[in-house]
């Protein structure tokens, strides 16, 4: 077994008290991660949060994936939003509350990326983006409309289920995340919880991986490296809380 930090896992996974801002259903997800020396990473990363590292590496990970019905509490079903969302993130904590930290997210629809920016803010980018999946096997599209163009392009099966991942386990690790960090317009650090299930993880196989969009967010990978570990969940419902002010 692998080593984190000693931080504690478990409380961010319980729902917050309160209302819920928004609720959002993930779908199709693939997590795919690779490893890099901590001292590639950390300048990357606001200096209000620190590194959580597993095994002394710093994990960056791209998450593919389907939304579904994201709408504010206030807002009817029938207004809710479709679109495809790919991620790429890394791994934080914040007086010991362990998150996530985004470098970039990919968004099919214009109109989530101009929401999301303007609530939170995060650094959404419209992209077109297409998917595909018959019986066990996946296509994922996406270039970024903006800038050179960052792209992924890849193609999975499913393998074996695996279920509910166990605390204290690489799996838990990465895949069992529920706040996330982010610098607000003024510098501020900022801060937001999910809360779902815990994914119904299985293993999966990359077949076909190229893409850029961790190179755009400042680390160094060959487009074409295959990923140290691949998962997939075929989907929670999400309830959405924040964001709120963090004191740095």
């Amino acid at each position: 077994m692998g080593h984190a930090l000693d931080l504690d896992r478990i409380t961010p996974t319980q729902r917050p008290d309160g209302r819920a801002a928004g609720t959002q259903n993930w779908r199709e997800l693939l997590f795919v991660h690779w490893t890099f020396p901590v001292d590639v990473v950390r300048p990357l990363v606001p200096p209000a949060l620190e590194l959580d590292p597993w095994d002394g590496r710093a994990w960056i990970g791209v998450v593919p994936f389907v939304m579904r019905d994201v709408r504010s509490a206030w807002m009817p079903r029938r207004l809710g939003l479709d679109f495809l969302e790919t991620n790429v993130r890394t791994y934080v904590h914040h007086r010991g509350v362990p998150g996530v930290y985004f470098f970039s997210l990919e968004a099919s629809s214009w109109l989530a990326v101009q929401v999301a920016r303007r609530v939170w803010p995060l650094p959404y980018f419209h992209a077109d983006m297409t998917t595909r999946r018959e019986a066990a096997t996946f296509t994922y599209r996406s270039t970024r409309r903006s800038g050179a163009r960052p792209y992924i392009e890849t193609s999975w099966q499913l393998g074996e289920h695996l279920g509910p991942s166990a605390a204290g386990t690489l799996d838990h690790f990465l895949l069992e995340r529920y706040v996330l960090f982010n610098t607000g317009r003024r510098g501020q650090l900022r801060s937001g919880r999910v809360h779902h299930q815990p994914y119904p993880a299985q293993r999966a196989t990359v077949t076909r991986l190229s893409q850029t969009l961790v190179t755009a967010a400042g680390v160094p990978l060959d487009a074409g490296a295959m990923p140290e570990t691949v998962h997939y969940a075929e989907g929670v419902d999400v309830e959405v809380f924040g964001p709120w002010d963090e004191d740095a």
